[in-house]
């Protein structure tokens, strides 16, 4: 079954706006992590956290999330992009802020749990008309893709 069913020019720019913004925050911190704080920097930062197997984590998380962040600006590959980025957020909450409770000022979670949740959100509805999803899948792509 394909996706044939595009959401309105409204609903489109609200998940455009939506896409932008939470993509270009996510792409930002990979950036961040690889270029400014090094790859070696990140893992010694993810292993003093106590996150597993930091020498492949750091990477990973690194690469998604510049990667991914460039995606959903692109609103390519949107949902499992989203799935991808909600799982990132997922492991960050529980594995690193959770104990601190909510306030991102005391390391707590709320923003990681906003953008995970924006990304889950991008991973349920797709990425709207006004993305490369809409422009070059929908129609031709699984509806879980597009």
């Amino acid at each position: 079954m394909t996706n044939t069913k595009a959401p309105s020019p409204a609903v489109s720019l609200g998940l455009l706006v939506l896409r932008v913004v939470v993509g270009a925050i996510f792409a930002a911190h990979g950036a961040q992590k690889i270029f400014e704080f090094t790859l070696p920097g990140t893992i010694g930062s993810f292993a003093d956290m106590g996150v597993p197997l930091p020498e492949i984590a750091a990477p990973v998380v690194a690469f998604v999330e510049l990667i991914g962040g460039i995606l959903l600006i692109l609103g390519f590959l949107t949902r499992p992009v989203g799935i991808l980025l909600t799982i990132d957020m997922a492991v960050a909450l529980v594995a690193v802020h959770l104990p601190a409770g909510l306030w991102v000022g005391d390391g707590g979670y709320e923003f990681v749990a906003v953008l995970g949740v924006a990304a889950l959100a991008l991973a349920l509805t797709g990425a709207g008309r006004f993305s490369l999803d809409g422009a070059l899948l929908r129609g031709r792509a699984p509806a879980w893709l597009s």
